[in-house]
C-alpha cells in the first residue's frame, strides 16, 4: 500500500519552514552501509539490519527517509525491495526509494512496497520523455529527482559520465516539467564531511526559488545544517555523519536549542 505524500514535510522552498532532516539507508546485500564518494570499495557496514536503523530513526522522532538500493543502482534493476517493505512495515516515515529504477513496473513495485517517493536520478537526464509519462501517470509529488553535480556539471552512470548539461539548465527543464521536488548531491563532497556545498546550492535557488531544493553530501555537523537551513535548502539527506554520531540522534528530539530552526 502506497502511504500518503505529505509536501508539507518536505519544506517550504523560502525555506521559512525550517529544514528536514532526512536520514539515508544505503543498502547491499541486505545491510546498512555508506560509501565513500559512491566508491563500492569504499564501503563501511554500519548494521546488518536496516529496519533497526529505521526505527531508531523513527524514534528519534523523524519523519523522513531516503533509502539507495546500491545493488540496485549497479545492477540496472531493483534488488532490495524487500527490504524496502520490511522498513516501510515497521516504521511510520515518507520514505523515498530508488536505485535500478528503469521500468513504469519498478515505480509501481516501489509505490506499493510502502514508499511514498520514487527517487530517479540518471534516468531523468538520458529519459526525460520518460520520466514525464511517470509523472503523468503518477503525480510529480510521488517523485524525487536528484542531481549529481560536480563543478556545477550534471554527472550520471554512477557518476561516471558528464551528462552534458549544468544543474541549472537541468533543474529548469524539471521545472518544466511540473517537479519541484529535487536533491543535489555535490560528488567532491559525498562522504567526505567536509561540509556541504552551500554556495552552489545558494546559487541553484537564486536561479530557481521555487523548488523545495534538498542538499545532501559534505554534512559533518550541527553547523553545516543551519547553515543549509539559512540558504534555503528544505531538507538535507545525511548519512555518514549520523552513523558516526557527529549529528547525533538524541537532540533531533528537540532538546537542543539550536534544534529549533528544523522541522
Amino acid at each position: 500500500m502506497t502511504k500518503a505524500t505529505d509536501s508539507n514535510n518536505l519544506g517550504s522552498p523560502s525555506g521559512d519552514r525550517g529544514i528536514t532532516i532526512i536520514p539515508a539507508i544505503d543498502i547491499i546485500n541486505g545491510k546498512c552501509v555508506r560509501l565513500t564518494q559512491g566508491d563500492y570499495a569504499q564501503q563501511k557496514i554500519y548494521n546488518e539490519d536496516p529496519v533497526e536503523v529505521a526505527r531508531q530513526f523513527a524514534g528519534a522522532g523523524l519523519k523522513r527517509l531516503h533509502i539507495v538500493d546500491l545493488d540496485g543502482a549497479k545492477a540496472g534493476k531493483l534488488v532490495n525491495l524487500a527490504v524496502l517493505e520490511n522498513i516501510a512495515a515497521a516504521v511510520n516515515m515518507i520514505i523515498d526509494f530508488g536505485g535500478g529504477v528503469k521500468k513504469i513496473t519498478d515505480v509501481e513495485n516501489i509505490l506499493e512496497a510502502g514508499a511514498s517517493m520514487v527517487t530517479i536520478g540518471s534516468l531523468a537526464v538520458q529519459q526525460p520523455e520518460v520520466l514525464e509519462e511517470w509523472l503523468m501517470e503518477f503525480g510529480a509529488a510521488h517523485f524525487l529527482i536528484g542531481a549529481d553535480v560536480l563543478d556545477e556539471k550534471v554527472k550520471i552512470s554512477g557518476w561516471q559520465e558528464d551528462a552534458g548539461i549544468n544543474v541549472f539548465d537541468f533543474v529548469g527543464q524539471l521545472i518544466s516539467l511540473g517537479v519541484t521536488n529535487i536533491f543535489c548531491t555535490d560528488i567532491s563532497k559525498d562522504g567526505m564531511m567536509e561540509g556541504p556545498a552551500v554556495d552552489l546550492y545558494k546559487k541553484i535557488l537564486t536561479q530557481h526559488p521555487e523548488i523545495n531544493l534538498i542538499a545532501s553530501g559534505g554534512v559533518s555537523n550541527i553547523n553545516d545544517v543551519i547553515q543549509l537551513k539559512e540558504a534555503g535548502c528544505s531538507g538535507v539527506i545525511i548519512g555518514k555523519a549520523i552513523y558516526e554520531n557527529l549529528v547525533p540522534l538524541n537532540p533531533l528530539k528537540g532538546t537542543s536549542e539550536a534544534y529549533k530552526y528544523f522541522s
